[in-house]
This record gives structure tokens, C-alpha cells and sequence, in this order.
């Protein structure tokens, strides 16, 4: 199989380009780099069936040559975190939606099939415990920007959607919910990168808002590995899928783990959301996969408990601190 990887030097893109190298398919990767990186992708370059590009998705001739080239396309390029989000509203909106509608279009043309990547944070601040794909979506006010995010996902999903009944595109969405694993980087405000970093530093471990708030974390390799089914299977076109895990925790009682598996002597500090994010920041209490959907479409299971994930993120960052001082 022919794959092409938008956003692929990403933290999940990187790890699916290797999934799919593993099995034996050919992968193109295109990321302009603005949140990826050439580091991510380097246990993939010597593959002789990978190739990589730094460009843009708004390059219009290149990417329909790339299309055209592939059996499917995996469109993760997107504006990514919650800091990200607020510092940078007008590049969110514009990259998930104009990025995605030419990915569309281009795929449309060869009626190549399209898997996008979107996220849980269409379910916006829903009192549900758990959502499933069928749930209405409710979205906070247009006057805080933290929705944007939200926003631009929802109609990159309702596009993708019009182009799979319009235009008959084989279109499949996954909704991701908290991916983690080595990688990942803390800088877009995601929270384990940002809990261990602080952890192995021995700086304050910084929970934003009251800690209360109950997510579940997902293995980067379990959802690299439900990508690529979801793709096999016939039946999944069309459809919505959230990819996540099933175990959750409460925000301080991440913070909580970290510390206990590190081994570390920082406190634990709670930051208001005013302060981490500006005025008027609304988050949610709960988010939570429904995952059974995606269990009666391709057999997922987790593989990993949130332990397990949380040491492999611990000693990836050991070493990459012992690299730093080795290189010192």
C-alpha cells in the first residue's frame, strides 16, 4: 500500500510512518516542520520505502502530485495544542480548515481514500462522562478563542463527511483523545510531556486549574496500529470512530503518578487557568472515550495501562537529558 502521511514528522504521524514501514508499506511524508520534527521521523530514513518532503499541504501542485501517487492518504497535518490554540487562533482556524478542504479536494479528484485525524475536542464541554460519536456536540461562545480549535475540527469533519456523500470519497474520521508516548513534546501545553519534563527537572509539577478534571491517556502505538485497520476495513468508510482508552484518571492524580514513578522531590502546584492561558479559559470536567464502536469495527484493545505508557515517556526523556549533557 501506497501511504501518504500529512503532518507525518509529527509526534502521531512519525509513529505511524513506522507502523506502516514495519508492515511493509511504502510511505511519503509531508510536514512543514512548524510543529514536527526531522528527529521524530530519523529511525525512518534509511527505509528505502519511506520519503519525506519539507512543504506545506498549501503547496496545491505538489500535494495533488503526492495524492495522485498514493493508495491513501492520512491527513494529520493540523494546528496542535491547547497553548498553541490561544497564542495562535487565526493559524488554527486557517490550517485546519483550508489544509483539510485541499486535502479533500485533491483526494476527490482520484477518489484516493482519506483517513482524518481529528479530535475529542469536538465534544467541546458536554456534562457527558463518556462520549460516543452519535453525542451533540456543545461548544462554548465564539468570543473565547478556545473553541476555535473545536470549531475547525467539527467542519473539517461535516466536509469530509459532505465529500464522502456528495462525491462518493471513501472519507473514514478518528476522534483522538489524550495521545501519549515518546516524542510528544510539552511545548503546545500537552500535559505528560509537561508533568515529566518538570518531574525529572525537579521543578514544581504545575496543575492547571483544580485538578479535578478525569482524562484518559492512549498509547501513540496503539493508535498508530488503529489507523491502519481502520483503513483496511471496508465497512469503516463513512463512519466516525473515537480512538482512546478506557482507563481514566483525575489531572492530579497524573501528576501523582508521575511523581511516584520518577522518583522525584518536586511538589505539585496549582496554576489557574487564568494564568496559565489568559482570561476566560473553559475547560472541560470530563473526557472520555466511549470506545466500543471501534471495538466491533476492528477488535481494538489497549495494549498499555497508564503506567506502562508514563515509563516509556519517563525514559525517553532520561535519555534525552543524558544526551544533553553527553553532548555539553
Amino acid at each position: 500500500m501506497k501511504c501518504l502521511i500529512t503532518g507525518g514528522s509529527g509526534f502521531v504521524g512519525s509513529h505511524l510512518a513506522e507502523a506502516l514501514l514495519n508492515q511493509g508499506h511504502q510511505v511519503t511524508v509531508i510536514d512543514d516542520l512548524s510543529t514536527g520534527s526531522i528527529e521524530n521521523i530519523a529511525s525512518c530514513k534509511g527505509n528505502r520505502n519511506f520519503r519525506y518532503i519539507i512543504d506545506t499541504i498549501f503547496n496545491r501542485n505538489l500535494l495533488a502530485e503526492l495524492v495522485d501517487a498514493a493508495d491513501v492518504v492520512f491527513h494529520l497535518a493540523a494546528a496542535v495544542g491547547v497553548k498553541l490554540i490561544v497564542e495562535s487562533p487565526v493559524r488554527t482556524i486557517e490550517t485546519n480548515i483550508k489544509g483539510t478542504e485541499l486535502v479533500l479536494e485533491m483526494a476527490a479528484k482520484k477518489k484516493r481514500k482519506t483517513l482524518i485525524v481529528s479530535t475529542s475536542e469536538v465534544y467541546g464541554k458536554s456534562d457527558k462522562e463518556r462520549f460516543n460519536e452519535d453525542d451533540d456536540l456543545v461548544l462554548g461562545p465564539t468570543y473565547k478563542g478556545r473553541w476555535s480549535y473545536a470549531a475547525s475540527k467539527a467542519v473539517d469533519e461535516f466536509l469530509a463527511l459532505a465529500y464522502y456523500r456528495e462525491k462518493n470519497l471513501p472519507v473514514i474520521i478518528v476522534r483522538l483523545f489524550n495521545t501519549v508516548g515518546p516524542r510528544q513534546t510539552g511545548q503546545y501545553g500537552m500535559v505528560v510531556p509537561r508533568f515529566v519534563e518538570q518531574a525529572l527537572e525537579g521543578r514544581p509539577i504545575t496543575v492547571y486549574g483544580s485538578g479535578d478534571q478525569v482524562r484518559s491517556f492512549t498509547w501513540v502505538g496503539d493508535v498508530a496500529k488503529a489507523l491502519i485497520r481502520l483503513v483496511e476495513t471496508p465497512a469503516a468508510v463513512g463512519e466516525i470512530f473515537n480512538v482512546g482508552h478506557s482507563e481514566k484518571i483525575t489531572i492530579l492524580d497524573l501528576a501523582r503518578l508521575v511523581k511516584e514513578l520518577t522518583q522525584t522531590s518536586s511538589t505539585i502546584e496549582f496554576v489557574p487557568y487564568d494564568v496559565a492561558y489568559g482570561t476566560g479559559f473553559e475547560d472541560m470536567m470530563y473526557r472520555l472515550p466511549d470506545i466500543s464502536k471501534l471495538e466491533r469495527a476492528i477488535g481494538y484493545t489497549p495494549t498499555k495501562t497508564l503506567s506502562q505508557i508514563l515509563l516509556s515517556v519517563i525514559e525517553f526523556y532520561r535519555s534525552r537529558m543524558l544526551e544533553k549533557v553527553a553532548s555539553v
